[in-house]
């Protein structure tokens, strides 16, 4: 076999493919490692960087051709964060329809289901396109060789150590200790010795030193491209830092990092909530910190696929978590029209727009100002600032109570005045919510008290974002919720499960997570 790799498409770390003869569908980007070692041009370096942004994306059928029970369809964010918590169900009317989703709402899935199987392949695809990327990148003759600048090759590098760190942030978070794979695998002996899982201290430190390096490598600017604010910032590298101490404990960590990012002057909160998930207002609005840029009718597709399967009925609120908002929060009806079962935040729009549309033009957003606030008012909490954390709470009461509401009818389609079937969405501008609406948490100084107003507050601001889930497995509540939510949560069900596929690839050198 000639242009021999290991790909994270079959098996993500262990399966030998020829990238013409074998592949179902070849990967934009995915150069081989031949290739890698051969004389690279300025495009193909810039390509190994740009495809490795792909995984994050909801473009349909990027690992496999409608791959429903292996989980490969879209990106499984929204299954494992989302629909495994108390703020989703499944569908607007079950049907039966995927299975596998339901074993994941339900907790009964095993090391077989879909779920953490697409998960674990998208990551280390992911990993595997930054790998081949910072092999280009690192080569010291890579400038004389393309005439890549410094600036261009350093603002490269700190785009791919970001993103490895980011896949790394999932599969570390969501399945403990995992593999750690920092270079391009050539030989099946290598794919052997690397099946092994290092230890979750060692992938969190990982995690740091990639961060650090890009921190150093980014300009200091709210976009590391003019051209293309889309591409990751300094920004977006001091974020994930935080979240890496938050996840970690780090208060001083998390206060230091996020007092940083503030002293940027490059974010804001948005005046109006949804503006950090219109589709109209993407990159002019002040708050989104990163966020995936899907574009309708590129060649190569580059459209958020998740609308499609909103136009099918998937994805919808829980009653618990409808009936958590507080009166008149305009934050709920942002995040779904519920009479007419739209899901706001996912759609990019209000009035039900791209819903069924494979190929839709709204933006997946990762990382926000206001995630990032509350992540510091928790760890103000934890170490006794607890004025502050209020004053942040309350900051983030401020913007929701202050966003407009909007009103959305149905009316008859003006170009067929005679066909009652024809109708069409109008969503116009609402009255404000009415006084007294989210009023001001008072000064305290208990810390449980000061915790339930923060993680009420997470759970109203972050909906659907793919927050819930990790927050409660992180506070250590998720048994706890989920049981009350009649969720059959159990120990085991902190991590996911490795997929057998891949011990059993391995030849068992990959061990179980424990339970399953």
């Amino acid at each position: 076999m000639k242009n021999i790799y290991i790909s994270a498409i079959l098996i993500s770390l262990l399966a030998l493919t020829s990238c013409q003869d074998e592949l179902t569908t070849e990967p934009i980007g995915g150069q081989t490692q031949e290739q890698a070692n051969s004389k690279p041009t300025l495009k193909s370096v810039e390509t190994s960087v740009t495809s490795s942004y792909d995984m994050l994306s909801n473009k349909l059928n990027q690992l496999a051709n409608w791959d429903w029970n292996g989980g490969l369809v879209f990106q499984n964010d929204i299954i494992i964060d989302d629909l495994a918590s108390d703020d989703m169900e499944k569908k607007w009317a079950p049907d039966g329809d995927q299975p596998w989703m339901d074993e994941i709402n339900n907790f009964t899935f095993t090391s077989t289901n879909g779920g953490p199987n697409g998960l674990w392949k998208y990551d280390y695809e992911g990993i595997k396109r930054t790998n081949i990327a910072l092999n280009f990148l690192l080569n010291p003759d890579i400038e004389s060789i393309t005439g890549i600048t410094p600036e261009r090759k350093n603002q490269l590098l700190g785009e791919a150590y970001f993103l490895r760190s980011y896949y790394y942030f999932s599969l570390v978070t969501n399945f403990g200790d995992v593999p750690l794979i920092l270079s391009p695998i050539k030989t099946y002996q290598e794919a052997f010795d690397k099946a092994v899982r290092a230890p979750k201290e060692a992938v969190w430190s990982q995690i740091k030193t990639d961060l650090e390096k890009a921190k150093t490598l980014l300009p200091n600017s709210k976009y590391s491209s003019e051209k293309e604010p889309w591409r990751v910032s300094k920004g977006a590298v001091i974020t994930l830092l935080a979240k890496t101490a938050l996840y970690n404990k780090d208060w001083s960590g998390v206060i230091s990092l996020v007092s940083e990012l503030q002293a940027t002057g490059f974010y804001s909160l948005n005046a109006n909530y949804f503006d950090n998930f219109n589709m109209n207002t993407e990159y002019t609005d002040n708050e989104v910190i990163f966020s995936y840029n899907h574009v309708k009718q590129a060649d190569p597709r580059r459209g958020n696929g998740i609308c499609a399967p909103l136009g099918w009925g998937f994805f919808v609120p829980s009653n618990d978590f409808l009936a958590s908002f507080e009166p008149n929060d305009p934050r709920k009806l942002y995040t779904v029209n519920v009479p007419e079962q739209w899901i706001n935040k996912l759609l990019g729009t209000t009035n039900g727009g791209n819903k069924g549309d494979d190929d839709a033009p709204n933006n997946k957003v990762f990382f926000r100002y206001a995630d990032v606030l509350l992540w510091k008012a928790e760890a103000l909490n934890e170490t006794g600032g607890y004025s502050d954390a209020i004053a942040i709470i309350n900051q983030i009461r401020a913007r929701a109570r202050n966003t407009v509401t909007t009103v959305t009818s149905i009316t008859q389609d003006p170009n067929f005045p005679d066909n009652p079937a024809k109708t069409i969405s109008v969503t116009t501008v609402g009255p404000p919510p009415p006084a007294g609406t989210l009023l001001d948490r008072p000064n305290s100084g208990d810390k449980a008290t000061i915790k339930g107003w923060l993680i009420s507050e997470r759970r109203a601001e972050l909906g659907f974002e793919n927050q819930r889930m990790p927050d409660l497995k992180r506070w250590g509540i998720a048994k706890e919720v989920m049981n009350a939510h009649g969720k059959n949560f159990q120990d085991k069900h902190m991590l996911y499960p490795i997929p057998q596929s891949e011990i059993d690839a391995s030849a068992g050198l990959l061990t179980q997570n424990p339970g399953y």
